[in-house]
């Protein structure tokens, strides 16, 4: 049947109990979930939930010892080595149990997942959400949590100027779990203009410092962008003092590389233990691979100290014949980010899990993918809570994914595509406990 909302579509099967949300921002959109009970509610039923009764006798009450149990479905939880028929039970926000065929009857509500791959809740370490400040911020909840993702860094939409209000206005108030890199401009990356850090009085590293260390645990990093048409020919100084940023607040360095003015092996070999290179496969001048398509030593040389590498997509940045030939040679992203932002929701980027299904069109397993999208964000940046895995005790955010099989094009900054054989897509997300329906939008890249 379709709902109408204002400046909402919504058409919800009742026999797939899914969505198609569009065109809504985030104060709509979580007014939305909350009025319609289909979220953290009682009533919310996704594809496959067993119906249980609201009245049940007090004898069977006493014996519910968990909140939410989710039967039936595949635990992949790369933290734990898991790949299993397992259910997850959670109880006060946290995972109580993994184990197979738990008792329904211990549970207070029961979804199925049958047929599909439960994880650890998807962590995008790139995204753009400061939504209605500049062209790329997007709606947390409708993008991310709407579509799998229960914790988000956004990758420096705001500087020292602005971070305050960042906290305030988009991650208190979304439902998703939100992070912050303060950008060294003082203007951030929000508004995309052309020379935005051309004047240096602007990239001042105290002040970005003080920033972050106020901003705490809210801010996990600091960002600097070292493309040409960013930096002009100052890209060295200013990662300089994006460096000694990141110092004084004792926080990783987001690198942000692609046409750079000054050689990338002049960046490289400054980047520290920690630091993380963002558009690690982008296919612009001065990327990752030499003239004959070989790997530079200097990517190399980083990993070797522990640099990380992240994909960061965001539609000019991922080169999928780039990322084959590293891939081909053993060099695979440490993090799979989206860079998802105003400028590539509707394509080529979409969504996280269709970054994860490009991976698998290159090869990469389903843990593969996945340990990138839960553990692996969890050691690069001090996060202040315990998610990233399935393991008892930890926070209960959880992912529920399908695998669909079929001939689906995916397109790469070149506006090459590809066919992949399989996708993957999301069913449903539970953030700290609470369960929610996701977004489905079976017309994307079908």
């Amino acid at each position: 049947m379709i709902r109408s909302f204002p400046h909402i579509s919504i058409l919800q099967s009742a026999s797939a109990g899914r969505m198609i949300c569009a065109m809504l921002t985030r104060r709509q959109f979580s007014k939305w979930i909350v009025g319609s009970g289909l979220l953290a509610s009682g009533n919310f039923r996704v594809a496959g939930e067993s119906p249980r009764s609201a009245s049940r006798g007090a004898e069977q009450a006493a014996t519910q010892d968990c909140d939410l149990l989710i039967k039936g479905g595949t635990v992949v939880d790369p933290a734990q080595n898991l790949h299993a028929a397992l259910d997850v039970a959670v109880k006060d926000g946290k995972i109580l149990e993994l184990a197979p065929d738990i008792a329904a009857s211990r549970a207070l509500r029961v979804v199925s997942a049958k047929g599909k791959l439960v994880t650890p809740g998807l962590i995008d370490v790139h995204v753009h959400v400061f939504e209605g400040v500049g062209p790329t911020g997007l709606n947390a909840d409708q993008y991310c949590l709407g579509r799998g993702v229960t914790t988000a860094i956004d990758a420096g939409s705001t500087g020292y100027a602005d971070i305050a209000g960042f906290r305030q206005y988009v991650i208190k108030p979304s439902s998703t779990r939100v992070y912050a890199l303060v950008d060294i401009g003082a203007r951030g990356t929000i508004l995309g203009l052309i020379g935005n850090y051309a004047n240096l009085d602007w990239v001042n590293a105290q002040l970005t410092a003080r920033a972050a260390e106020t901003n705490k645990p809210d801010v996990v990093g600091i960002k600097v962008r070292l493309s040409r048409e960013i930096t002009g020919s100052n890209d060295l100084e200013i990662f300089r003092r994006a460096l000694e940023a990141a110092r004084i607040a004792r926080l990783p360095l987001t690198v942000h590389v692609g046409d750079s003015f000054s050689p990338l092996p002049e960046i490289l070999v400054q980047l520290r233990k920690g630091d993380v290179l963002t558009h690690c496969f982008t296919g612009r001048p001065n990327g990752p691979l030499d003239a004959n398509g070989k790997i530079i030593p200097e990517m190399i040389d980083c990993r070797q100290r522990g640099v990380f590498f992240d994909v960061g997509d965001g539609g000019p940045h991922l080169d999928l014949g780039v990322a084959e030939k590293c891939l081909q040679q053993n060099f695979l992203p440490d993090t799979i980010g989206t860079d998802l932002g105003g400028l590539s929701y509707n394509g080529p980027v979409y969504d996280l899990v269709t970054e994860l299904s490009k991976f698998l069109l290159l090869g990469l397993t389903v843990d593969q993918v996945i340990e990138r999208v839960t553990i692996r964000p969890t050691r690069i940046y001090n996060f202040g809570a315990d998610f990233g895995s399935l393991r008892p005790g930890s926070v209960a955010d959880i992912t529920v994914l399908e695998v669909r099989e079929g001939s689906f094009l995916f397109t790469d900054s070149t506006g090459k595509k590809r066919t992949g054989r399989q996708k993957l897509q999301s069913a449903a997300a539970v953030r700290a406990g609470k369960l929610y329906v996701n977004r489905s939008e079976d017309q994307l890249n079908s």
